[in-house]
């Protein structure tokens, strides 16, 4: 007989020996089936049960746009006229009158432009 054979032999029975007992050992499953008709019954046999409705979430908030502002129309003022500055004297040269730029004495000679553009010499007032 070969001794190789013998310690094979003995290793596949306590290998087989550990597994048996490890199957062995576990509980068995307690498996059911159900089979049924999805029809509920108000807890069997009292009046029928209240179920109240899901959860209601309110609807997003809606932000309406601004209302319409239309603006009053705009009045233009005509575009003011150049005017010299008033220093509130004046020159009174003989058919013409101007006012003056800047003040001198009273009674002291001035000047105003003539239609020609020539000085045309008077007094202050």
């Amino acid at each position: 007989m070969n001794p190789c054979s013998f310690v094979n032999r003995h290793r596949i029975l306590a290998c087989a020996l550990v597994c048996g007992a490890a199957f062995g050992a576990a509980a068995p499953a307690h498996a059911r089936v159900f089979v049924g008709i999805g029809i509920p019954f108000g807890g069997y046999w009292g009046p029928p049960a209240y179920y109240p409705p899901p959860v209601y979430y309110p609807p997003p908030v809606y932000y309406a746009p601004p209302p319409v502002v239309y603006a009053p129309p705009q009045t233009y003022a005509p575009p003011q006229t150049y005017t010299r500055p008033q220093s509130g004297q004046m020159c009174y040269a003989q058919p013409y009158t101007c006012p003056m730029d800047h003040p001198v004495a009273y009674g002291s000679s001035c000047y105003c432009l003539g239609n020609g553009g020539q000085r045309v010499w008077g007094r202050a007032n």
